[in-house]
């Protein structure tokens, strides 16, 4: 990773403080706004794990950032940050002042010259993709500098929940009449995408393997311990999140990091 580093290295529970004062301060996004609400909730401890190990990255770039929440919370960090994405920039990323760039990842390059960020950040995306993640990820490999970090995280699709629909019968992707037999394509340079639903979720391996394909070196990748957050009396259903979370390999989220 680049020497330059953004703060004096802070703890992962300063860190959680932080995010948490930052969302009750009405920083992250006003209250009130359910969906920015759900995502925040929903990704703490991926945003946390994200934020403590880019603590020397000093620019970054979030693709398929969304709603935006975790470039929002890397710039009030200390980081120098921009976003990419298909659809047009969320409101939270204007007030923010975020610099964004409107680019289909999936098949465009992105819009930088080699070596211009110390750390690609991609949350919550690849299953996304229509076609192969590999174009992307190879240009996540060359917008970094040398020593750079590219995280990425996904769905685990081996996880506690899916495995447990399939035995009841049921699939583990999204509501098959809504977001795939009656969902018409997004058309893109020819081509058909289906952004609105997963198209394949991931195993570890393939995580692993989809980062040395696309060149990296000294990859890390885990099954991330997570929990929902939540306050008062609801703290008693992270019990359930407890339990599935002591077996790794049936929590919900793969993340990785890589070097360039």
């Amino acid at each position: 990773m680049p020497s330059d580093s953004v703060h004096i290295p802070l703890t992962r529970r300063v860190i959680r403080e932080r995010m948490i004062s930052l969302w009750r301060s009405e920083y992250l996004f006003r209250s009130g706004q359910r969906e920015y609400e759900e995502t925040f909730r929903g990704s703490m401890d991926r945003f946390i794990e994200i934020a403590e190990r880019l603590q020397e990255c000093r620019r970054a770039l979030d693709v398929g950032t969304g709603l935006g929440i975790l470039p929002v919370f890397l710039k009030a960090l200390g980081h120098e940050v921009e976003a990419v994405d298909f659809t047009a920039p969320s409101s939270l990323l204007r007030e923010k002042a975020i610099p964004f760039v409107r680019c289909h990842a999936e098949v465009d390059r992105l819009p930088f010259d080699d070596g211009t960020f110390d750390a690609v950040t991609c949350c919550q995306c690849l299953e996304h993709f229509t076609h192969s993640p590999l174009f992307a990820v190879r240009e996540f490999h060359r917008v970094l500098r040398p020593g750079g970090c590219v995280e990425v995280d996904v769905p685990n699709a081996v996880c506690f929940r899916n495995r447990w629909r399939m035995l009841r019968g049921k699939h583990i992707t999204w509501d098959f009449e809504k977001h795939y037999l009656h969902t018409e394509p997004v058309l893109y340079q020819g081509r058909s995408f289906f952004p609105d639903r997963h198209n394949r979720e991931f195993t570890l391996e393939e995580v692993k393997t989809l980062l040395r394909a696309a060149g990296f070196r000294g990859i890390s990748a885990w099954h991330l311990r997570s929990r929902r957050y939540r306050t008062g009396w609801e703290k008693l259903r992270n019990i359930g999140t407890a339990l599935r979370d002591s077996v790794p390999s049936l929590r919900k989220t793969i993340i990785a990091f890589g070097q360039n």
